[in-house]
């Protein structure tokens, strides 16, 4: 009996580490999930093409956003950028950054291009109202229906094909190819960014509670700046694309 005793106890002892490798590295799997999922460590994005990560012509500093309108942390973040943009009247410039396996945001992506064409603002305010009412559109039927809803609240006609010749499409495959080359890997990715500045060029946003920190920082830095002459009406966000 007590050589059964020893087997089992030696059993039991082998078993312990065993059951805490696995639970390791199943913590270890889900973190590496979370992670593809949800966003980047804290060290931030690994920047390969610092192109886009400039202010428009005639602004010292901008906030630019790499965003997919199904990705519920930049529903999140939406209301705080824009918070900022408006209180600290700087540009606000949003790419489309489409994350593999949501449904309905290459399609509400192609909308938004659709209403900037429209001129006023309208492109942005259904980015805005689609980050609002994400938690209700489960799939593209509802967001067609918000999307009627929005042209009618607005007196605007939806054409019968949004994007007959995919030129809508292509542009938001375009904002997502300069996103890879910049090195994004989540949304939303954000960046204070500068011109002539003399601290950095451009800052990514980790912690949104820093958000008006860093503007501050910016403006800071370039407060002796000599800017350029603006040369588009247009400040916030993409031209509208036809």
């Amino acid at each position: 009996m007590s050589h059964n005793f020893a087997l089992t106890r030696r059993s039991s002892l082998l078993s312990k580490p065993a059951s805490l490798l696995l639970g390791l590295a199943l913590a270890a799997f889900l973190n590496l999930a979370a992670y593809a999922q949800f966003g980047a460590p804290a060290a931030g994005t690994q920047v390969h093409d610092t192109t886009p990560l400039k202010p428009p012509a005639g602004s010292r500093v901008a906030i630019v956003e790499f965003e997919d309108m199904e990705c519920p942390d930049c529903a999140r973040a939406n209301p705080v950028l824009k918070k900022a943009a408006a209180e600290y009247h700087i540009p606000w410039v949003r790419h489309d950054f489409l994350i593999p396996g949501h449904v309905w945001s290459p399609i509400a992506a192609v909308n938004a291009r659709w209403f900037d064409s429209q001129g006023k603002g309208m492109g942005d305010e259904y980015r805005d109202q689609v980050f609002a009412n994400q938690a209700s559109i489960y799939g593209p039927p509802a967001l067609n229906q918000f999307t009627e809803k929005f042209a009618a609240d607005h007196h605007v006609a939806l054409p019968f094909a949004i994007d007959p010749q995919g030129k809508l499409a292509a542009a938001v495959k375009a904002d997502k190819d300069l996103g890879l080359r910049v090195g994004i890997e989540h949304t939303p990715t954000i960046w204070i960014v500068t011109d002539h500045s003399k601290g950095a060029p451009f800052m990514e946003v980790i912690d949104r509670s820093r958000l008006y920190q860093m503007i501050d920082q910016a403006k800071d830095d370039t407060a002796s700046a000599t800017v350029p002459v603006k040369t588009s009406a247009k400040a916030q966000t993409k031209k509208p694309t036809n």
